[in-house]
């Protein structure tokens, strides 16, 4: 929760993370691929991948505690996403970032992801999210 708490009265709606419970995680990461960063016993990042063949691995929830944050945990994280991916032969990752978190479309953009979409919420006339792509290299074999 620390990870996303930076979003609270920026984004609109709220992030999906205020609704999730031990129980909802706990769910989360049997329906779902997750990915833990540690550093040492401390658990500093988390990723949860779900496919969608023929083309994508989709990335959600991404985060990195605040105290992690610059020091590669969120590259690591997604390597293990593409990783995943490239097992799967699915030949993109998938992801989506609010419109207003500007400094993600960056970062994500610097990790090779491009905008491929905006999008909105159920319920909003506007764009709430824009969706990224990034496309991998093809498997040689």
């Amino acid at each position: 929760m620390s990870a996303f708490a930076y979003m609270d009265g920026r984004i609109d709606p709220p992030s999906s993370a205020h609704r999730l419970t031990l129980e909802s995680l706990a769910q989360k990461a049997k329906d779902e691929i997750c990915f833990l960063a540690t550093d040492e016993d401390a658990l500093i990042g988390c990723i949860f991948c779900r496919p969608e063949p023929p083309s994508f691995l989709y990335v959600g929830k991404l985060a990195v505690s605040s105290s992690a944050q610059g020091k590669g945990a969120g590259r690591a994280l997604l390597a293990k996403a593409e990783e995943e991916a490239t097992q799967r032969q699915l030949p993109s990752l998938r992801l989506e970032t609010r419109i207003e978190l500007i400094e993600n479309h960056k970062r994500f953009a610097s990790y090779g992801f491009r905008k491929s979409a905006d999008r909105s919420h159920p319920g909003y006339d506007r764009v709430t999210f824009i969706e990224m792509i990034k496309d991998l290299q093809p498997v040689n074999g």
